[in-house]
């Protein structure tokens, strides 16, 4: 009865301030005669026949499948990366002043140049998002596996648990919070990016689509592709915190216990 309760006051706290704003947005805008502010039911009348014809193949599955890839090529190479870096402690001091500097490039400056070695299809926007999204992956990748906890990794050496066994069972499961909390800042990451690459030297996608109708005028239909995005983004995020509470449940329910709930 507690846990329903609990998710019935998680539904309206999450809901409660969109319906807010949506229906704030729907009167305050109502008689609005801005060209460039239109009123949200214009823009809704354009939703519809500008995203569910011939865009959704043309320029939102595109955008989509790009953000997978790269930011699933993050994670992969992220997680990778930082089990190795988290569990070397010398080879962590020789890549930290490396590590630091390419993290302080803001990825979007790196555009260009991926451009002109990797040409202006898909694969430089996909590497654009894959080195965007891996940072917050691999520094908390490091950080988790830096903060095993000493005690089983030290009953697991006496057992001889060691290589894959112990990279399963022990060191995985203890930086997963970690590893996650990451994951969830690089998805947010990746969107941005998706968006920004696809701004430059392309023929489709999400990001070029709001471009062109930006250049053309046609304001509704780019105020409509704002709003796609912003759905979209709240659609993966509902995706991850299924993944969080599945992946993470034993985690979860540890601290619950801590607090004595």
């Amino acid at each position: 009865m507690n846990g329903i309760l609990r998710g019935g006051r998680g539904l309206f706290f999450a809901l409660a301030l969109p319906v807010v704003l949506v229906v704030a947005w729907w009167f305050g805008s109502a008689n609005s005669t801005n060209f460039f502010f239109p009123s949200l039911s214009s823009i809704l009348e354009t939703f519809g026949r500008t995203w569910f014809a011939e865009r959704m193949r043309a320029d939102v599955l595109p955008s989509v499948t790009r953000l997978l890839i790269g930011y699933a090529g993050a994670v992969v190479l992220g997680v990778a990366l930082g089990v190795v870096l988290g569990a070397n402690r010398t080879l962590r001091r020789i890549t930290e002043p490396v590590l630091e500097f390419f993290r302080a490039i803001p990825p979007p400056v790196l555009i260009p140049v991926l451009f002109l070695f990797a040409g202006i299809g898909n694969t430089a926007k996909v590497i654009v998002i894959v080195l965007g999204a891996l940072w917050p992956i691999l520094l908390n990748t490091v950080e988790g596996v830096r903060a095993v906890d000493e005690v089983l990794s030290d009953t697991s050496r006496c057992y001889r648990v060691t290589g894959w066994a112990r990279l399963r069972h022990l060191v995985l499961p203890a930086a997963s919070p970690q590893i996650v909390a990451g994951m969830r800042q690089a998805l947010s990451i990746s969107i941005i990016l998706m968006v920004i690459s696809e701004m430059f030297a392309s023929s489709n996608g999400l990001g070029f689509t709001i471009i062109q109708f930006q250049r053309s005028f046609a304001i509704p239909e780019m105020w409509s592709g704002i709003i796609l995005l912003g759905l979209l983004g709240f659609v993966l995020s509902l995706l991850f915190q299924l993944f969080e509470r599945r992946s993470l449940r034993w985690y979860q329910g540890l601290r619950r216990s801590q607090r004595g709930e």
